[in-house]
């Protein structure tokens, strides 16, 4: 095909078209438009990086809830923290792992 770019798993963004940027640390989720990504490397502020759209990740959430297997789990750009609320928030996948309250961390299937 002559209009192929790329497999899409990973992309090429500017730190600075992040939502509320600030430096990204490996692994961090962000928010940019409404494609939920996870950086691949540490990458400053006005710098580009590898971001992951696909995949599944051990993500920060918020600590109080407890999440099911296959519940739907959003990114929250106020806290920085996925979350099961929905309102106000940006779809961004399913947990694959159930996760306890208290927890730090779960684990999202990106929806890419």
């Amino acid at each position: 095909m002559k209009n192929y770019v790329q497999p899409g798993d990973t992309l090429t963004l500017t730190v600075a078209d992040v939502t509320d940027a600030t430096d990204l640390s490996a692994g961090d989720g962000y928010l940019v438009g409404n494609i939920f990504d996870v950086a691949a490397t540490d990458v400053a502020v006005g710098d580009s990086g590898e971001f992951a759209v696909v995949g599944v990740f051990d993500l920060a959430k918020v600590s109080a809830q407890a999440w099911t297997v296959g519940a739907a789990i959003y990114w929250d750009t106020t806290t920085g923290l996925c979350t099961t609320t929905s309102g106000g928030n940006t779809l961004i996948g399913k947990a694959v792992l159930a996760a306890s309250n208290p927890s730090a961390t779960g684990r999202v299937r990106l929806n890419g």
